[in-house]
């Protein structure tokens, strides 16, 4: 059947749908009582007319009627002709009465007569409810109503949306009810609405629009002109979804800079400032991350301000830990780094071990606070989560406030003093070894802060640092030993050209061609991205 003359035969039960769903509640005598005994008149057409007459009238025990009418769960009592909610539960009846909401579970089952539909009652009743959702007062009921028409629109419903559109509040679901109009008008007899609803999906990037427009393309039913509408219409949304999603990759690869500059900003301080290659900075994240959880089981109640009070307990956790490494460790290895690593590389398998046996060698839950949770949606095509924006604004603020300890601090003073002539700075009264130790725990500190950004968006678990080492010693050395700015500059360039490369070889490929790229880079430059003149670079 042509689609026009299709349209023009539901035009006309369109209309008198919205007559009943809008004229005013005085223009139909009947109560609800009156109208749900109506309901047991064997003729479909008076129960037709009833449930017409239902669907205008204020009355909040209208729609869970009508959901439950879909479910074959209405039934009354022969005698009485009672109408009720009707369930069988552990082989026990349960009958509730829809005016009174009486109980009635004392009489056989054969007492009890389904209140019967046909195919086309069921169809009506789905219809009104999808008009009560539509106008309903709950947002979220709106929303999950016009959003799951898109799926398939309804041309009967048209009347409904079209009145909703104009006194909805929210601009969220006022765009999903003018995408639903546009999904319907596009098949309208009137050229004009074909046109204006072929201009309004030209310009959405909701994937129903683009839906419609390729089913338009592939459909014969469609004229030639309209076919090169919908062309022109999707080739345009295709060359934005182009545009958003490059964004897309620049957001996820800022965040992944992100979390590369937490975990290896750490490891920047210390490589710097003492010359110690630190293969254990991958379990001072772990701990910092488990730190969240005990902190989470601490306060079950209050998980929003856990992740809070984690931030400080994190850094002192690990921070302390690393003090005892530094003092107890590897201040006697110092001018050996190849007895440095292998030491390290003994404490990192140590703590994993401490771990396993405290925790268990699973993965333990962190939970992700309400506040973190979710996205902003820009567009149909484009949200950024909440989780990763955090994680980069704390990135950004973990590097700022580290920029002012370093410049603006006396501690930072005598930590560059030892990192650019170590000598010269003990000649001066500075304590080399204290600064060390602070160092090191400063480093390892941060390591564990990024421990409880990681925790948000990764398991935790045992050998969770070990996949951030390597990535963290890259981030380093490409961007120049100890240089704060060589370090951010390095894990945002390397956080993004992996977001970009990762579409086209995968995960894996995508580092292998990064490692390639520092090794061929290093060979050019040995000394990274920015050059810090010192003690741990020169020798």
């Amino acid at each position: 059947m042509n689609k026009f003359f299709r349209h023009a035969l539901t035009r006309s039960y369109q209309t008198l749908l919205f007559i009943f769903l809008m004229s005013s509640h005085f223009a139909f005598a009947n109560s609800f009582d009156e109208l749900t005994q109506e309901l047991l008149n064997k003729d479909f057409n008076v129960k037709a007319a009833a449930i017409d007459k239902l669907a205008n009238i204020k009355d909040e025990r209208v729609k869970p009627l009508f959901v439950a009418l879909t479910q074959s769960k209405i039934y009354y009592i022969k005698k009485t002709k009672q109408i009720g909610y009707y369930e069988v539960i552990d082989k026990q009846i349960n009958f509730q009465t829809i005016l009174t909401g009486e109980s009635i579970n004392d009489l056989s089952k054969r007492k009890y007569k389904k209140v019967t539909t046909n195919n086309a009652v069921r169809s009506q009743i789905k219809l009104h409810l999808a008009a009560l959702n539509i106008l309903s007062k709950d947002d979220a009921i709106r929303l999950s109503a016009i959003d799951s028409m898109l799926k398939s629109p309804d041309s009967l419903l048209l009347s409904v949306l079209k009145t909703a559109t104009k006194t909805e509040s929210s601009r969220k679901i006022k765009a999903l009810i003018d995408l639903n109009i546009a999904l319907i008008e596009i098949d309208s007899e009137n050229e004009t609405e074909r046109k204006v609803a072929y201009e309004f999906l030209s310009k959405s990037l909701h994937e129903a629009a683009r839906i419609k427009l390729t089913q338009v393309i592939d459909d014969e039913s469609y004229t030639q002109e309209e076919k090169a509408f919908a062309e022109k219409a999707l080739g345009n949304i295709e060359d934005k979804l182009k545009y958003l999603k490059v964004t897309e990759n620049v957001f996820f690869g800022i965040s992944a800079g992100s979390i590369l500059l937490l975990s290896a900003i750490g490891l920047a301080i210390t490589f710097g400032v003492m010359g110690v290659i630190n293969m254990a900075h991958g379990e001072m994240i772990m701990i910092g991350a488990y730190t969240t959880y005990v902190v989470q089981l601490i306060m079950p109640e209050h998980i929003g301000l856990s992740i809070l009070v984690a931030i400080p307990a994190a850094f002192l956790v690990s921070g302390l830990i690393g003090v005892i490494i530094e003092r107890g460790i590897i201040q006697f290895l110092y001018g050996r780094p190849l007895e440095t690593l292998l030491a390290t590389f003994g404490v990192s398998l140590i703590l994993q071990q401490a771990v396993r046996s405290i925790f268990s060698a699973l993965n333990m839950p962190v939970i992700t606070p309400q506040w973190m949770s979710g996205s902003i949606e820009i567009n149909d095509a484009l949200s950024f989560t909440y989780n990763r924006l955090y994680i980069i604004m704390f990135a950004l603020m973990v590097f700022i406030g580290l920029l002012i300890i370093l410049k603006r601090t006396f501690f930072g003073l005598q930590m560059r003093a030892v990192t650019q002539n170590r000598q010269m700075a003990r000649s001066m009264g500075i304590r080399s070894s204290w600064v060390d130790a602070m160092t090191f725990g400063l480093g390892s500190g941060i390591a564990g802060i990024a421990g409880v950004a990681l925790s948000q968006i990764t398991n935790v678990g045992p050998e969770m640092g070990q996949s951030y080492i390597i990535d963290s010693f890259m981030v380093v050395v490409f961007g120049g030993v100890g240089n704060l700015w060589g370090t951010f500059v390095a894990a945002m360039s390397l956080g993004v050209a992996n977001k970009f490369i990762e579409p086209f070889a995968g995960a894996v490929l995508a580092k292998i061609i990064i490692l390639v790229f520092i090794i061929m880079f290093i060979q050019k430059r040995p000394r990274g991205l920015f050059a810090l003149k010192g003690r741990s670079v020169e020798g």
